[in-house]
């Protein structure tokens, strides 16, 4: 899969059974579509607004932000603002491919979802921090790094 913010080829990154696509130039990170409910499997994500039909559904977010096409169908993504804070700015396919995350915003996601939840992902967090953005390090609710 090609990039859709730099144009080169990605690789894919497997956790726990879900196969997403990253960009090791740039750090951002595709989810196909249901990726992200796998991800934070065990984490209410009705209550986050991350079904994928809770996300399609969300308005267009205005931002001076470059126009991005879905790696899929190459129609331009819709700007979106998401989760618990709905201040995460990703980019969503229209036909419903998938989800683009620029870099840092997988773990901006991720933190806030944590912030939300009684039973944070901590799993989630330290993967994400390592992996995606390697300057994150995992917070615990008390605002300690682990």
């Amino acid at each position: 899969m090609i990039c859709p913010k730099c144009k080169v080829p990605m690789m894919v990154v497997e956790y726990d059974e879900v196969e997403l696509d990253y960009c090791t130039e740039c750090s951002g990170t595709w989810f196909d579509r249901g990726e992200l409910m796998l991800l934070f499997a065990g984490i209410d994500t009705d209550a986050h607004g991350l079904r994928p039909e809770q996300i399609s559904s969300l308005p267009e977010a205005k931002t001076s932000e470059a126009q991005r096409k879905c790696p899929i169908c190459h129609h331009k993504m819709r700007k979106l603002l998401v989760g618990p804070d709905k201040s995460v700015l990703i980019d969503a396919c229209p036909d419903g491919h998938g989800l683009w995350f620029d870099d840092g915003e997988t773990v901006a996601l991720a933190q806030q979802v944590a912030d939300a939840e009684e039973e944070a992902p901590r799993e989630v967090l330290r993967f994400m921090g390592t992996v995606f953005h390697k300057r994150a390090t995992p917070v615990d609710k008390e605002g300690e790094q682990e």
